[in-house]
């Protein structure tokens, strides 16, 4: 039998209190066993919830991870805790799970032609025909998104350039960076591909929506219209 010393959280300064500690100083000085304590509400005659809170804490090294694998009849073996108690821990745990699964991944931060390399490889990586994309920046030059503008033949796809800015608009893209394959292993960029490029960057200044670069991509390598100061 277990024996437990401490005090019931109404016999404690108001201040020392869970509910009360967190309105007054905020969530984030809260430990987690007083958080698991105002779960559970209230302890037994003999312990507070926040010890009994501690208590079901080291019972997995003070892992949240190894709380989260108990189950209800996991926790309704620790003396105090009930259906309804483990139920509430139980819960709460998976709701931080799911909110951990949906945080939005922080958006990457394009400063060199390689990155942009680096982050089509998914997309154009092996492909037999050509696709041409704009990636759409923020004013950090954090990615927005990945416009998709045309997909084409194996030699080559057309452009339409009221698509490109359209995408730009849409969704608020303060610069754009142009990418297209090169399904023929090829870097060096063809009259077309020059062509274009002047007229969307000659739009761009237009239209204060600057486009800082156009890759070329390829299987083995890039071109960088801007790393070759054409841009």
């Amino acid at each position: 039998m277990e024996i437990y010393h401490s005090i019931k959280i109404s016999s404690l300064a108001e201040e020392d209190r869970p509910r009360e500690k967190l309105q007054l100083e905020g969530k984030a000085v809260l430990t987690d066993a007083e958080l698991i304590a105002i779960l559970i509400g209230s302890g037994t005659a003999s312990v507070s919830a926040v010890d009994l809170s501690k208590h079901i804490l080291a019972s997995v090294e003070n892992n949240l991870a190894a709380l989260a694998r108990l189950s209800v009849n996991d926790l309704k073996k620790f003396k105090g805790i009930g259906e309804a108690k483990a139920i509430a821990i139980v819960s709460a745990l998976e709701l931080g799970r799911r909110r951990k699964l949906l945080e939005i991944p922080k958006k990457p931060k394009i400063t060199c032609a390689r990155e942009v390399y680096e982050l089509m490889r998914p997309d154009l990586l092996d492909e037999c025909v050509e696709f041409f994309y704009a990636l759409l920046l923020n004013r950090a030059n954090g990615l927005i998104r990945k416009a998709l503008i045309s997909k084409g033949g194996t030699s080559g796809t057309v452009v339409d350039p009221k698509l490109v800015f359209k995408a730009a608009l849409e969704h608020g893209a303060s610069s754009m960076i142009l990418v297209h394959n090169h399904p023929s292993g090829t870097c060096k960029p063809s009259d077309p591909d020059e062509k274009l490029t002047k007229k969307l960057v000659d739009l761009g200044r237009k239209l204060e929506l600057p486009i800082i670069d156009h890759l070329i991509f390829t299987d083995v390598g890039y071109f960088s219209f801007a790393d070759e100061s054409m841009i």
